[in-house]
């Protein structure tokens, strides 16, 4: 079991990280996040598989070189057994490192920050879900766009009935960087992404799970059936790089989603909209302050982040005065503070505050259905599966 170390509230969570080293993407990203709010602090890593890279990489970093790890293996229980160990990792590898990596920190108790998706194969998300459910950690999986304000404000406005009953929901989240074959070069994004024993699915893994996640969270619903047309596209690429998705929702709403990595003129165009019976919203990654409302039968009617119509549900998430923008890294940033809260009340032996949510092991596991109906659909010709 993890030393929970320091008990005060203000005590700063100690963080270690798998991958995410020298040319690493998204390590940046988890590392920039879990300080915005000042709630951890990054005090080792195996940043990467190699020793030397490791050391040097966490050494840029400000790590003690002696708790720059080659191994995660290593890390794992040599960091459980110190008095002033990891209370948490971040795992940012590549998506077929997701479970080795989780599992040796969740049995010795500490606790798990993971980015999505959940793993590369069905197989191991269902090693992956039993190891969450047979460890005392926390587990989250960082699906990041449900940190954001007006995200949280649109899904408490579907729970409240403002939009009545949900008929219709359209989600997308079109890309173009991979229009040319980009891992055929030496760019290590394109590599393993489009690599599938390191990411399982392509444009499916890597965005559509968000998009479908987005979709999901803020309709407190999930995909009842799927019929999908999963392209590759870019010739010779062994992954997909666009889908087209049907979906029929458990509550009854039909629903539309696209993911692409070949939409030129596209850089990351996650955008949603829900219907219902009394109203729709429409909210865009690219104008992430803005939520528009419709009622039906009334204007449309703006709603900001911290402006008029901006409810608690939001604005406990919300960190800048009106007008300023806040977006992708305060999104992070909203998943881990969530989870520190989360942490700190674990470390009081106190039950965390309701309004806290993060995704975790059950949204992952929905993600993984998701890749695994899609190209099932796809398969047969778009015929309808359940995820």
């Amino acid at each position: 079991m993890a030393n929970s170390g320091a008990t005060d509230r203000g005590g700063r969570i100690r963080l270690g990280m798998v991958g995410g080293g020298e040319g690493a993407f998204i390590g940046a990203v988890h590392r920039i996040a879990a300080r915005l709010d000042d709630r951890y602090e990054l005090v080792a890593g195996a940043l990467s598989g190699s020793e030397e890279k490791s050391i040097r990489s966490g050494v840029a970093l400000g790590l003690d070189p002696k708790r720059c790890y080659g191994d995660f293996k290593q890390m794992a229980s040599r960091e459980a057994r110190r008095k002033d160990g990891i209370e948490a990792v971040a795992v940012v590898t590549p998506n077929h490192m997701h479970f080795p990596a989780s599992k040796e920190f969740l049995k010795r108790g500490i606790h798990v920050i993971c980015d999505k998706p959940l793993t590369a194969t069905m197989a191991e998300a269902r090693a992956f879900e039993k190891a969450v459910a047979g460890s005392e950690a926390i587990f989250c999986l960082t699906h990041n766009y449900t940190g954001y304000p007006m995200v949280r404000q649109a899904r408490a406005m579907v729970a409240a009935g403002e939009l009545g009953e949900i008929r219709l929901l359209q989600v997308e989240y079109p890309q173009d960087w991979l229009s040319e074959p980009l891992e055929r070069t030496d760019n290590k994004q394109a590599g393993w992404r489009t690599d599938p024993k390191r990411s399982g699915a392509g444009a499916l893994g890597d965005i559509g799970t968000h998009a479908y996640n987005l979709a999901c969270f803020v309709t407190g619903d999930v995909a009842a059936e799927i019929s999908a047309d999963v392209h590759s596209i870019v010739e010779g690429r062994a992954v997909d790089d666009n889908a087209h998705v049907m979906l029929r929702m458990e509550k009854g709403a039909k629903g539309m989603l696209w993911c692409s990595q070949v939409a030129v003129g596209n850089e990351n165009g996650l955008k949603l909209r829900v219907y219902g019976s009394k109203g729709g919203i429409e909210w865009m990654q690219t104008d992430p302050n803005y939520l528009w409302f419709t009622p039906f039968g009334e204007p449309k009617r703006l709603i900001t982040r911290n402006g008029a119509g901006a409810t608690e549900a939001g604005m406990r998430v919300s960190r800048v005065p009106a007008g300023h923008p806040e977006g992708y890294l305060e999104g992070f940033a909203t998943i881990y503070r969530e989870v520190a809260d989360a942490i700190v009340a674990r470390r009081e032996g106190a039950a965390p505050d309701p309004a806290v949510e993060f995704p975790g092991i059950a949204e992952g596991m929905a993600g993984m259905r998701f890749i695994a109906a899609c190209l099932a659909s796809s398969k047969r010709n778009g015929a309808w599966v359940k995820p």
